[in-house]
Order: C-alpha cells, then structure tokens, then sequence
C-alpha cells in the first residue's frame, strides 16, 4: 500500500493522485535543500521513472519546483501551494466549521457549548449551542466579557507571552466579578501556568455564582492560538466524571476543531 494510502472506499480512490498528494507530503517534510529523485522515489516506494513523471506533472501545474542543473537537480514544493493555502484560508469560516463540535459537545456533556476569540483584549463569544433544560446562561453572542474571569478568556490568555497577559490586564484591569475572582497578575500568571501544563482552563465561580466553565484553546494551522471553546453548566449539576472528565470531553472537540483547522501534528494532542 503506498504512503497515506487508505482502504476505505477504494473503487473511488486513484492511486496516482493519491501518490501526487503523498510525493507533495513527502517534500513538505524535507528541509530548504529540497530532494533528489532518488530520495523521493524511495520515500514513494515507487520506480524513478514513475516519481519522475509525478515530479514533471506537479512542476507543470506549480505545485513542485525544481532547482539546479539536470545532475543536481532536487525539487521543493512549488509557489501555487501558498496560493492555494491562501484560498483555502480566506474560505475557513471558524463558526461555520466549529459549530457540528459545539453541537457535538453539547450533547455529549448537556451543558451549554460556547466558542470564543480575543477581540482587543477581552474574551469575545461568536458561536454558541444551548444546552437542554430551562436553564439559559447569559452569554449573547458579540458580547466582551473580562478575560481574566472566563474560562475562554483564559484558555486563550494562557497561550500568549506573559508580557503579552499584563498588556491586556493593563487595559482590560482585574476587577472582582464575584468573590472568587483572580484580581492580581501573579495569581493570573500562576493560573495560566496551570492552565498550560493541564491543558484547559475553568471558571469556578469566577465570573457567575453558581456557574462553572472549562474551556480549551482553539489552533490553526500555524500553531497560534486563535480562538477556544468551553462548556458551561451550574456547579452543583457537575457530572460524576468530575472536571478532568469534563475536561477530557471539551479537550477532543477542540482537538477535532484544530485539527481541521490544520494544526501541525507535531505531538501537540489537545485530547491526551
């Protein structure tokens, strides 16, 4: 079977393609220098012959680029991937994509799912999905709420510089929106240590009495952060799995969000 191959559905896979997509895989992973024939007819396992007349195809449409003379010539991934990739980018619509997880979620945990971004400085909700009962949390959508004290807020402040954090604190302050708030940068700073090193972030009262948050951050395909989810539900209605278990359950929807997304797969594992 050859490199990405797969055996589902293969009456309507093509093989070449399917060799086209793993040579351009295989040059994604080599260095500036790029690969000699030889090189990419073995990572392929296929003749040279046939790599070659994948390599003069994928030349002819941009996508492969070779460089030096015929007895040194090697080949990198050629200029109209990065267009392509751009295309792709202007297409994504992050709620759009992330809204089937939300769903997902929601309905895996009954609690309400919500997805947030920055927006100068303060945690901004774009997407949510309710979840069953009468209760309904007040999180209408567009609204700026206080990143220190949200559990989105946090998942994303947690993956900033910390001289990025105080900035934000700087502007946004730490004001007590209940008795359990964070209200000072180190005690922020030691939380987002934690938020991390586990993986997720919670509101515990934080920003509502009664309510409970657990939110993860949210990559693209450069690894930034751009964005996180969380779910939402009153702490004496925490299910028996406890908050890890909550958590665990939030961190494989996010994963599923970033993967699509395009995160590298460089062992970052939102759902380990």
């Amino acid at each position: 079977m050859t490199r990405g191959a797969s055996t589902t559905e293969p009456t309507y896979r093509v093989q070449s393609v399917d060799r086209a997509v793993d040579l351009l895989e295989i040059l994604a992973g080599a260095d500036a220098d790029g690969l000699a024939l030889a090189q990419i007819a073995d990572a392929l396992g296929t003749s040279k012959s046939t790599a070659f007349a994948l390599l003069k195809t994928l030349t002819a449409r941009g996508l492969v680029a070779p460089m030096g003379t015929k007895k040194t010539r090697r080949y990198r991934l050629g200029l109209a991937l990065a267009r392509l990739g751009d295309q792709a980018l202007s297409q994504i619509n992050l709620l759009e994509l992330a809204t089937p997880s939300l769903r997902a979620l929601t309905e895996e945990t009954e609690w309400t799912s919500r997805i947030g971004v920055l927006e100068e400085g303060y945690a901004m909700m774009v997407g949510r999905v309710e979840g069953p009962g009468i209760v309904r949390f007040k999180s209408n959508l567009a609204r700026r709420e206080l990143p220190h004290s949200t559990a989105i807020g946090k998942a994303i402040l947690s993956q900033m510089p910390e001289e990025a954090v105080r900035a934000i604190v700087a502007e946004t302050g730490l004001p007590a929106r209940t008795t359990r708030t964070i209200t000072s940068v180190d005690a922020l700073l030691n939380d987002l240590a934690t938020v991390r090193t586990r993986g997720f972030a919670v509101d515990d009262e934080e920003d509502n009495l009664g309510v409970i948050c657990v939110g993860v951050p949210i990559f693209d395909h450069t690894a930034t952060c751009i964005a996180a989810i969380s779910a939402t539900g009153l702490k004496p209605a925490v299910p028996v799995i406890g908050i890890d278990g909550l958590a665990a359950i939030v961190k494989r929807h996010a994963s599923e969000i970033s993967h699509i997304l395009g995160m590298p797969t460089d062992g970052r594992d939102l759902a380990g």
